[in-house]
């Protein structure tokens, strides 16, 4: 009997081809997945073995797909959706024996992420109180520590709140957002002539950038300090103030993401995670559906065009399995 046609052609091969498609890079397929680029480009290096065709010109960069690649991409994407749909299909999250859930989620993710992920939850539902809580992190946190949320999204404070387990779900790291075209050839000191729009000092994003400057040394007035995500993007794009913020953030800068650069922070690598808690005393199959569900959503809607804009971020823009 003749081999199968499909023999070495692997699910996460398909996966990997998908996501450097879309991303246009190892890393960030990498950051899609939650892989190392090692794995990335072996994985790639086996579905072109066991095809016996190049499917990306690596000679691009971005990579681009051959032509053959552009061919396979259609049906790849469309066998991928179908076994998708499927696996939703067989591993449908049933909240139908649940009396109530009282769900928080960062704020962040209000108009991308939150919405469909209470449309999935909420189609699930028979006879289940559904509470849905948005919020700043900090908030979010001490709502399930009194126990007023059973699962909480956000991100990670100092130490998980008591009583709780969490499940990572992405690392956002801090980068620089300053006016459109402004010169940063000079470092953190060529910003001396533009003010600091700092964070609100109970926000975890507040806290950890505080804790970046006292490392630096750095100590800029305080003349802004906003808990506002869209205060502090427009302040930026207006010409007169820099920030520090993280991609995720700065992807929901809306009209005002046109007058604003972004640039890798300076220093030691620094990053947020983004969390899922979930109350100890519940089952774990409820919140690891709720997380898979909220990283797929996630990728979709902030890592892929996050790194298609700033490419650069590469792996430290990552989904966490």
């Amino acid at each position: 009997m003749a081999d199968s046609p499909l023999k070495g052609v692997s699910l996460r091969g398909l996966e990997v081809f998908e996501a450097l498609a879309r991303t246009g890079s190892v890393a960030g397929a990498a950051a899609r997945l939650g892989m190392s680029a090692p794995a990335v480009s072996q994985q790639l290096k086996n579905l072109d073995a066991a095809l016996g065709v190049e499917l990306i010109d690596h000679s691009r960069r971005p990579m681009t797909l051959t032509p053959a690649g552009r061919t396979f991409l259609r049906r790849a994407e469309t066998a991928l959706e179908a076994l998708r749909k499927g696996l939703r299909d067989v591993t449908t999250l049933d909240l139908s024996g649940l009396s109530s859930l009282r769900l928080g989620v960062i704020e962040d993710f209000e108009n991308e992420v939150t919405p469909i992920l209470t449309e999935r939850l909420a189609e699930t539902m028979a006879n289940c109180a559904f509470h849905l809580h948005t919020g700043a992190s900090h908030t979010l946190q001490a709502q399930i520590e009194r126990r007023e949320l059973d699962i909480a999204i956000g991100a990670a404070g100092r130490t998980p709140p008591p009583g709780t387990r969490s499940l990572p779900l992405l690392t956002d790291p801090y980068i620089l957002a300053v006016p459109r075209g402004h010169d940063m050839g000079a470092g953190l000191d060529g910003l001396a002539p533009l003010a600091l729009v700092r964070r609100d000092a109970d926000q975890v994003m507040g806290q950890q950038i505080e804790d970046y400057l006292t490392k630096e040394g750095l100590t800029p007035p305080n003349r802004f300090e906003f808990d506002s995500n869209q205060s502090i993007t427009a302040l930026v794009a207006s010409g007169s103030a820099w920030t520090i913020t993280t991609p995720l953030s700065l992807l929901r800068a809306g009209r005002f993401a046109g007058g604003i650069d972004a640039h890798p922070l300076p220093g030691a690598p620094l990053a947020r995670q983004i969390v899922l808690y979930a109350l100890e005393d519940w089952t774990a199959e409820i919140p690891d559906q709720i997380a898979a569900i909220a990283r797929e959503l996630i990728a979709d809607h902030f890592v892929d065009p996050g790194l298609a804009a700033m490419p650069w971020l590469g792996e430290s823009f990552r989904l966490l399995p």
